[in-house]
C-alpha cells in the first residue's frame, strides 16, 4: 500500500503547465510540521513536493498561493533524470489524488503567526537550473 496523507502550508505559489499532449500538471511544495520540537525546543519542518494532474492541477493553479493551507492525500513516487552536468538526480514527491484547500484565500496570504511557514533549506548550487521546470515527456506519465 503507498498512500500519503499530509497537511501542511504552501512554501511558495503553484506551477501550472502543460504537457504536450495538452494534460495539466501542477507542482507545489507544502511545510509539514513535525510532531515534536527537536532538542532546543523548535518545531522543524518537512517540505514535501506536491505534483497534481488534470482538473486537480487547474484548481490548484487557480485557487492556492503561498501560505495556504492544505491537505493532500496521494501516493509517494521516486524518480530521477539525468541533469545538465550528466549528473543522475533523484526526486520523491506525491502525486496527489485529492487536494482539499482548508484555509481560504484571506487566511492563506497572511499567516497568524510568522512560525506557521518555516522558510524552506537553502538550495544547494550544485549548476541545477533552480526554478526552471524540466518538459515532461508524455511517455514518462504515470497513467
Amino acid at each position: 500500500m503507498n498512500k500519503a496523507i499530509l497537511i501542511g502550508n504552501l512554501t511558495r505559489d503553484p506551477e501550472v503547465r502543460t504537457t504536450g499532449s495538452g494534460v495539466s500538471v501542477c507542482t507545489f511544495t507544502i511545510a509539514v510540521n513535525r510532531r515534536f520540537a527537536n532538542q532546543q525546543g523548535v518545531r522543524e519542518a518537512d517540505f514535501i513536493n506536491i505534483v497534481a494532474w488534470r482538473q486537480t492541477a487547474e484548481l490548484c493553479g487557480r485557487y492556492l498561493a503561498k501560505g495556504r493551507k492544505v491537505a493532500v492525500v496521494g501516493s509517494i513516487q521516486t524518480r530521477s533524470y539525468d541533469a545538465q552536468d550528466g549528473s543522475k538526480r533523484y526526486v520523491t514527491e506525491v502525486v496527489a489524488d485529492e487536494v482539499e484547500f482548508i484555509s481560504s484565500a484571506q487566511d492563506g496570504a497572511r499567516p497568524s503567526r510568522s512560525d506557521d511557514i518555516p522558510l524552506p533549506p537553502e538550495p544547494m548550487d550544485n549548476g541545477s537550473r533552480a526554478g526552471v521546470m524540466d518538459e515532461v515527456d508524455d511517455d514518462e506519465l504515470p497513467f
